[in-house]
């Protein structure tokens, strides 16, 4: 909106608001703007669960050091998904349509998330939509992001081809050109990308769910790995850094980067409330948002294939679900680790809660550096 009316409108008659076409100018404040927006709400919304009695329902089975948390104001992302949407809406050009397609995404995993939480408040128990419920929404929002950019590839505002990093001349087209005889326009075609794009969206999304188990865990590595997507985002939409790195160049990605920075702002304002000793959990609704929002941006970026080490620690605990859960039907019971997530094995090792927060933290700083790296060293 604000591009809209100084750059767009004003501009032509005051000069000086020349420099709000500046891309590095407009994802600074809104950076700035989503990290004000957290910190000067944040104590009203909190107050404002403790006043709806929306308290944090801790699982049954979980460590018994966590049982003091119950009743700390949950449902937080509440704040988180504002923090995000409102810079974004004031500060990028919104006549590109892959800012709409990354924000909607943001809503619906968001709204996905308000359901299960609300159902948890509702029935006072931790246990909100049933994983089939919860996957069969995720999988729709997911389907619905990968349609819409179908429709943008038609206009030749998105590519479906996959970037691989490490072979930079290796660019599969996700959307088979021929199928068995069948033309390109028949849906099959498309199949492929669509199943991909939702087993990305979907799996980021439930892997950050998986790590919002400690106080600031999952909101730091998303800090980290947005700020990642940040640069990733800006160098593929600028003609000079693009062709330096030799990846491909997009264009309308470039506004992209006004979305990441407000992710960045947005998760620093709420990393104040929600640090060791929490004032607030994000819940569902911020934790699905959240991974909806890292997997679409990277799904739009190009860099999915990336995205296992921009969110290494996401992917971690994630995957220690899935050891967990196959190992012990598949081997009579037996397990691999003390319990999954991942963090709650090093917290019943001794570790302190604090201890496992730093480490995980440094272990996204690590993965995250070393995604970037790649950019040079494909």
């Amino acid at each position: 909106m604000l591009y809209w009316l100084l750059y767009q409108k004003l501009f032509p008659y005051f000069r000086v608001f020349r420099i709000f076409r500046y891309l590095t100018f407009r994802t600074a404040f809104a950076s700035l703007t989503a990290l004000a927006i957290g910190l000067l709400i944040g104590p009203f919304v909190i107050e404002r669960l403790r006043e709806f009695q929306i308290g944090q329902y801790i699982r049954e089975d979980g460590p018994q050091s966590h049982k003091k948390k119950g009743g700390t104001p949950t449902m937080g992302g509440v704040l988180i998904c504002i923090s995000i949407l409102v810079p974004t809406l004031l500060w990028a050009d919104l006549s590109n349509p892959l800012i709409w397609v990354v924000m909607l995404s943001t809503v619906a995993f968001g709204a996905i998330g308000f359901a299960d939480d609300y159902i948890k408040v509702v029935k006072k128990r931790n246990l909100g939509l049933t994983a089939r419920q919860k996957l069969g929404l995720q999988f729709a929002a997911s389907a619905a992001v990968a349609v819409g950019l179908l429709v943008l590839q038609k206009h030749r505002a998105y590519s479906t081809r996959l970037v691989v990093p490490f072979a930079k001349k290796y660019r599969p087209d996700l959307v088979w050109q021929w199928l068995g005889g069948i033309p390109h326009a028949h849906w099959m075609a498309f199949l492929p990308f669509v199943v991909f794009v939702v087993l990305v969206i979907t799996l980021t999304s439930n892997a950050v769910n998986l790590t919002d188990g400690l106080d600031g865990l999952a909101i730091g590595c998303t800090i980290v790995a947005t700020a990642a997507l940040t640069v990733l985002t800006y160098v593929s939409g600028h003609a000079v850094f693009s062709d330096y790195l030799e990846i491909p160049r997009m264009a309308l990605v470039s506004e992209m980067t006004v979305f990441c920075g407000s992710m960045v702002g947005a998760s620093i304002g709420f990393l104040w409330y929600n640090a060791h000793p929490a004032e607030v959990f994000m819940g569902d609704v911020g934790s699905l948002a959240l991974g909806g929002a890292i997997g679409t941006v990277a799904v739009i970026i190009k860099q999915e294939l990336l995205l296992p080490f921009i969110g290494g620690v996401f992917i971690m605990e994630a995957a220690s679900v899935i050891l967990q859960v196959g190992s012990y039907k598949l081997r009579g019971g037996k397990r691999i680790f003390r319990m999954a997530p991942l963090h709650h094995h090093f917290e019943l090792l001794g570790w302190s809660e604090s201890k496992v927060i730093a480490r995980f933290w440094i272990l996204a700083l690590v993965f995250a550096l070393f995604a970037l790296t790649t950019l040079k060293l494909r």
